[in-house]
């Protein structure tokens, strides 16, 4: 069987990103934010959905000013989806869909408790390829396992995430 909800780590990813990121920059105006590239994606070597993840990130009090910028660039707010702390955003334009790279976006405070799990999962699995190479064996026998089925892949790999997590925010300290 072929796996195919996950894919051998694209070097064509970091490009990807910053693709959308040049995208976001050119609606992104008088708010000081950076964008940094999280995920799977983010992380060379990683086998991963070819979905590039972003982290927005914003001084204190920018929401709402960005929240209208994400909107003229034809994105929709949907929430924290049950995160506090993590905006989620879904690109509704269908024409602008179809020129950029699949992805997930959100919008975090500088500071908060999602952005930094979120950089230092990156970092960590970034200096660490021994986890990397685990969850990377994890995520394929998943795959086979439940014959790609996302939301089985998804629990099935949880908690390795977490374990990494607590890891790489105890690392970060």
């Amino acid at each position: 069987m072929t796996v195919t909800l996950v894919q051998p780590y694209d070097p064509a990813w970091p490009a990807w990103f910053q693709q959308i990121k040049t995208f976001l920059e050119s609606g992104l105006v008088d708010v000081a934010c950076t964008i940094e590239h999280v995920g799977g994606t983010s992380i060379p070597g990683m086998v991963a959905k070819p979905i590039i993840d972003l982290d927005i990130v914003t001084p204190p009090g920018a929401f709402p000013t960005i929240k209208a910028q994400m909107e003229t660039l034809g994105y929709v707010h949907l929430g924290d989806l049950g995160l506090p702390g993590r905006e989620a955003f879904d690109l509704a334009d269908a024409e602008t869909r179809g020129r950029l790279p699949e992805h997930h976006l959100y919008v975090c405070e500088d500071g908060s408790y999602e952005l930094r799990k979120h950089l230092a999962f990156r970092d960590f699995m970034r200096q660490h390829p021994e986890w990397r190479d685990r969850l990377n064996r994890l995520k394929q026998d998943l795959c086979i396992q439940h014959n790609n089925d996302r939301q089985a892949y998804i629990d099935g790999k949880a908690d390795m995430v977490e374990k990494i997590t607590q890891l790489a925010m105890e690392n970060s300290e």
